[in-house]
């Protein structure tokens, strides 16, 4: 069995006084991708800001290959090896695609060149010199996704990558999600739209009121599309 990528274990969080998580626990092997389902609100990208250090308050623990991070700041995690693309984007409007790209520094070693990322994304290749804010919606995520590669991050943290998308550029990204997995990173993704995500993933670990409530292994999808569509409503 390959090591832990990620463990989260009893873990707690508030925005200000609001209590939102409230004892989250789940693992990831390296390699694995794993998916964070549920309803708006429950309280999903939250665990992703969480365990970067995000939040207001945490507790609990988060071990990231085996370090434990959970009274370490944010660009201490980043430095394992952690990439992070929000649900935001955060695109810079006035810059270039190609300057978007090259902006966020090397956390380890082994990051993508810039070849390699155009092969991936051969659109970001045909607008790399288009300024930000004129990139389509689904150009922006490509981008987003296409700048935490070249930073080494090995353990990407994906929150809802497919909102909003047409469905050619949702297949797109899917087909991007299984490339990266088969170079070897390890990905936890914050999806709405389990018909995108169903295929994709090794585990998929249901969210409500800020717990996990369930956990699905890929093999158990068909055996537990009622309890699914109970707490999801697909």
């Amino acid at each position: 069995m390959s090591a832990l990528a990620l463990e989260v274990k009893n873990l707690e969080s508030w925005y200000g006084e609001s209590h939102i998580l409230h004892g989250v626990n789940f693992a990831v092997r390296d390699g694995e991708v794993v998916t964070l389902l549920g309803r708006n609100g429950a309280g999903r990208s939250t665990i992703l800001k969480t365990i970067l250090g995000l939040t207001s308050k945490r507790r609990g623990s988060v071990e990231i290959y085996g370090t434990e991070t959970i009274s370490i700041p944010t660009y201490k995690i980043a430095r394992l090896g952690v990439g992070f693309c929000p649900e935001e984007r955060g695109i810079f409007a006035s810059l270039s695609a190609e300057e978007n790209l090259l902006l966020p520094p090397e956390v380890a070693a082994g990051g993508m060149g810039l070849e390699e990322i155009y092969e991936m994304f051969p659109n970001l290749y045909e607008r790399r010199n288009s300024p930000g804010a004129r990139l389509s919606g689904g150009e922006q995520q490509m981008l987003a996704m296409a700048r935490i590669l070249r930073t080494g991050a090995k353990l990407l943290l994906l929150d809802e990558i497919t909102e909003g998308l047409a469905p050619v550029i949702v297949q797109k990204l899917g087909e991007v999600v299984t490339s990266l997995r088969k170079k070897g990173f390890t990905i936890v993704l914050v999806e709405q739209n389990f018909r995108f995500a169903a295929p994709l993933a090794d585990r998929h670990y249901v969210v409500e009121h800020g717990s996990v409530v369930e956990v699905v292994q890929q093999s158990e999808l068909a055996e537990k599309a009622a309890l699914l569509n109970k707490y999801l409503g697909v």
